[in-house]
């Protein structure tokens, strides 16, 4: 399989998907991979065209995972340096700039779930499920899992999953705020579209700092990162969607978005 075939890349007005795609191992996540969506993330970021992200994955599977494969041939270093790479690149995937959606359409298992994880928004197929079972082989979730987790969930709940390596389901995943939403398999895509389109109806100023804001508050004491926010508010009245929002409020009409 050539690199450029193990992820899939297409662009559908506006909105780039990215499709994790080796279903004859359940999209299990390789260096080849984790290098080809570094670079499909580069040039998302730089095309002005494109305003957000779908990643999702080829047949029955997100993504089961590290290849198992791989991690058994290789050594304690190479071991390191992947997960490094995969750090790296759920990072660019936090930082994009732009919304980043994950839509599980099947098993979201390890450094899959790692993935999704540094997504900005996750919904799920009603079919999917979802675990952390690094533990059952004698691992440990090092593609950001043990951060990122406790940050969605909670530090009980994240416990649980990643000590037990128990699987849930989507409606479970729903409830405890790591997915946030579940649909028919056949209206997964439909759905994860119709999200994006509709944050993307909004400033683009507004939406990306007020993700960064979020992301970046979590990191910091509650006074810090109110005094973030203020700042991010007073960035925000510098631009010209400002004006056009607030105007639009104020005469009770739609506002019609510059990005300026």
């Amino acid at each position: 399989m050539k690199t450029e075939e193990c992820v899939l890349y297409e662009e559908r007005d506006g909105i780039a998907v990215i499709t994790l795609s080796r279903p004859d191992v359940l999209n299990a996540i390789n260096v080849a991979m984790l290098q080809r969506i570094g670079r499909l993330l580069d040039a998302v970021r730089e095309r002005e065209a494109v305003r957000a992200v779908i990643l999702t994955g080829a047949g029955i599977a997100f993504s089961a995972g590290a290849d198992i494969g791989y991690l058994r041939s290789a050594t304690p270093t190479e071991v390191r340096d992947f997960a490094h790479l995969a750090v790296r690149i759920t990072g660019m995937i936090e930082h994009l700039g732009k919304p980043v959606v994950a839509a599980l359409n099947g098993l979201t298992f390890g450094g899959g779930l790692e993935l999704a994880e540094s997504c900005m928004i996750r919904v799920a197929s009603n079919t999917a499920k979802l675990g952390h079972p690094e533990v059952r082989i004698g691992a440990v979730a090092g593609f950001g899992g043990t951060t990122r987790l406790a940050r969605l969930v909670g530090k009980g709940r994240a416990a649980e999953m990643l000590l037990r390596g128990r699987a849930i389901d989507a409606d479970e995943a729903l409830r405890i705020g790591l997915v946030q939403s579940v649909s028919e398999p056949g209206s997964l895509m439909e759905d994860a579209e119709a999200f994006v389109r509709e944050v993307l109806s909004q400033s683009p100023h507004a939406v990306r700092l007020t993700w960064e804001a979020l992301h970046r508050g979590l990191n910091m004491t509650l006074e810090e990162s109110a005094a973030l926010g203020a700042d991010f508010f007073g960035l925000v009245a510098a631009t010209e969607d400002f004006r056009i929002g607030t105007t639009a409020f104020v005469e009770k009409t739609r506002p019609v978005w510059t990005g300026k």
